[in-house]
């Protein structure tokens, strides 16, 4: 098996203008922080972001939304950055807010080859505006497409070479289901050890599913 290991100006060199870009971590916890770095530095623009949330104010998704890269932001929550709500406010900023539950089925499904699936969350509410409403015994239930990306860039704590993955407590969060949803997969990992002395009970992403592998700040 190959090793996946990238240098970081080929990452800078992966990310392009208009991409739809996962990214996992739970308000700025488990945040791929130096693969945010390579977006940033590769000055694309015109970013769609999928996320949890948009972080906090200079960490995690916050700091491409403070640069002025994205265009629009799919997320569950958003309250605890305000440049995000303040850009949203002015019309800079496209803000879809979708319940976490149906997020994560969404990216579960894009990654599964599903078209999408069925849920009552949002009847009733803006959530269900312009979406497409079907009766199953006796039941409304509310059509949400498969939701999938250009580029997924997830943080683990534990990956061999091959890229595959552990990710400890919070930081399981999207990253499991965003591997499988994105033609592109990044990891950036905190500790990297050699093919073959990971644990194979441990693995949550398997590296068939992983393109690319940093080293991230805390991995010696």
């Amino acid at each position: 098996m190959r090793s996946k290991l990238t240098a970081y100006e080929e990452i800078v060199s992966k990310v392009k203008d208009g991409m739809r870009i996962m990214i996992g971590g739970f308000l700025a916890d488990g945040s791929p922080e130096l693969l945010i770095d390579a977006v940033i530095e590769s000055g694309a623009k015109n970013l769609t972001i999928i996320g949890n949330d948009t972080g906090v104010p200079g960490r995690g998704i916050s700091r491409l939304i403070e640069t002025d890269q994205v265009d629009k932001v799919i997320a569950s929550h958003v309250g605890l950055n305000p440049r995000t709500t303040q850009r949203s406010i002015e019309g800079s900023l496209d803000l879809e807010l979708v319940p976490q539950g149906t997020l994560a089925e969404q990216i579960r499904c894009a990654g599964a080859g599903l078209g999408g699936a069925l849920t009552p969350t949002g009847l009733g509410t803006e959530v269900a505006a312009g979406k497409r409403i079907i009766e199953i015994q006796g039941k409304d239930y509310l059509v949400e497409e498969a939701l999938g990306a250009d580029l997924a860039l997830l943080k683990s704590s534990i990956s061999d070479e091959f890229g595959n993955s552990f990710y400890d407590g919070t930081c399981k969060n999207f990253n499991i289901v965003m591997a499988y949803a994105a033609d592109l997969v990044m990891v950036e990992c905190d500790q990297l050890v050699d093919i073959g002395e990971m644990n194979p009970h441990l693995v949550e992403t398997s590296g068939i599913l992983v393109d690319h592998l940093i080293k991230g700040a805390k991995c010696e």
